[in-house]
């Protein structure tokens, strides 16, 4: 199978140069349609924030590897990239990685399974595109029963990883019904983000935004359709809020443990969370002391993160067995294809050879011997293909690599000459 995949990710580039090839939808799209009609039968592009990822099929054997890495770079004009940026995948290794990268034991946040949908959404631009042949859905259903499996069967995806992960958890278990709850989130900085998107997702039933740059508030309000507050005011609307998040860059605290006492008297002590996930702190943690209020900074959740991410690392070899086995799966429906045809072509073969000297010679048998010479030739040729019509059925039953199935089926055609004899109509 000559299925290429190239992937920049966080562990073979910083941030800047995963930034550089970064694929938006509409560029996504792009790409394909530039590269889909030259270069390339079929495939899938994957594009987050951690991976830029292409898999493909080229049109013909002059197409290579770095064929695919010069277009993207050269779509992206990112000549500042390296080689030694890019991981290269052939054949079945490009299936594996794609199996790893569905279940989320390839990202920097183990059993994140947000890059499952990620995988899924991509797929789907591709066949809106006309770039996802029968091979690519074929290798994306396997994919997804591999996400499934990681899911249902392991505990790789449970437990937050995250401390803006771990807040929402916990917000959670404090306040049971977040569609009937209010969110501040103070800081809209990647933790902010993170946090505030978590919430949205869980269904907050009010979320509001404020940041020293409004610019970036604003932003990040449209996104998510939320209010959003000026920094030099936002003390005056915090009682309007059951959840406090704050998450700045600030050197000192922005809200005093005073700050806290006044909202929590405007709100008649109705209860309050502060999750403070800022390094240094923004909320006084003496603010822990008043009554109905629920303090947590980073060191409450950091734990949480430490104790959920062992135990996703513990599930990992359970993962690993479900893509052996979705990859043995696979690689037995692809390899029945390389099979079956030359069992059919040996067939027809030895059938044709066998007609031809029946012809030949059947007018030397009295009418009731020529039933008796089909029937004992035809016989014949079944007990002489027997074994190697056994052969060849166990390659589509074995693990062999594509490329070793191939090479083996390409032996026996080679010695028979079937292809040679398609070719000269014989």
């Amino acid at each position: 199978m000559n299925l290429f995949a190239i992937s920049i990710n966080h562990r073979t580039a910083p941030v800047e140069l995963r930034e550089s090839l970064h694929l938006s939808e509409n560029e996504i799209r792009a790409f394909i349609q530039q590269t889909k009609d030259n270069a390339f039968t079929e495939g899938i592009i994957i594009s987050t924030c951690n991976r830029t990822e292409i898999y493909a099929i080229p049109r013909n054997d002059k197409i290579s590897l770095k064929d695919l890495e010069d277009l993207i770079k050269n779509f992206k004009s990112s000549f500042q990239v390296k080689d030694e940026n890019f991981q290269y995948f052939v054949s079945r290794e490009s299936i594996e990685h794609l199996f790893r990268v569905a279940c989320g034991i390839d990202s920097l946040l183990i059993g994140d399974n947000q890059i499952f949908k990620q995988v899924k959404t991509s797929f789907q631009i591709s066949e809106e595109m006309g770039f996802a042949g029968a091979l690519i859905r074929r290798v994306m259903d396997a994919a997804n029963r591999v996400g499934k499996r990681a899911i249902n069967e392991t505990a790789i995806s449970e437990g937050a990883v995250t401390v803006s992960y771990a807040a929402v958890q916990l917000i959670e278990k404090i306040f049971s019904n977040l569609q009937k709850k209010s969110a501040l989130i103070i800081g809209t900085g990647e933790t902010g983000e993170i946090a505030a998107k978590h919430l949205h997702d869980r269904g907050i039933g009010r979320l509001a935004l404020t940041n020293r740059t409004f610019d970036k508030a604003e932003k990040l309000a449209a996104e998510l359709n939320t209010a959003v507050f000026p920094f030099s005011n936002f003390k005056d609307h915090l009682y309007k809020f059951d959840i406090i998040i704050s998450a700045t860059s600030a050197e000192g605290l922005i809200l005093t443990k005073q700050d806290i006492e006044n909202t929590m008297k405007k709100r008649n002590y109705s209860p309050m969370v502060l999750m403070d996930i800022a390094i240094p702190r923004d909320i006084d943690p003496l603010s822990k002391n008043i009554d109905y209020v629920f303090y947590h900074d980073i060191d409450s959740l950091n734990i949480i993160v430490e104790q959920n991410l062992a135990k996703r690392k513990t599930e990992i070899p359970k993962v690993e067995k479900i893509i052996q086995e979705e990859l043995d799966n696979f690689f037995e429906w692809y390899n029945s294809l390389e099979a079956a045809p030359t069992i059919k072509t040996l067939r027809d073969y030895f059938e044709s050879i066998r007609s031809e000297e029946v012809e030949k010679n059947i007018n030397k048998f009295s009418e009731e011997d020529k039933e008796k010479l089909e029937i004992i030739t035809k016989r014949i040729i079944n007990k002489i293909l027997h074994h190697p019509t056994i052969e060849l059925r166990k390659f589509s039953d074995s693990d062999l690599r594509a490329e070793d199935t191939a090479a083996k089926i390409s032996i026996i055609r080679d010695l028979f000459g079937l292809d040679s004899k398609n070719k000269d109509g014989k």
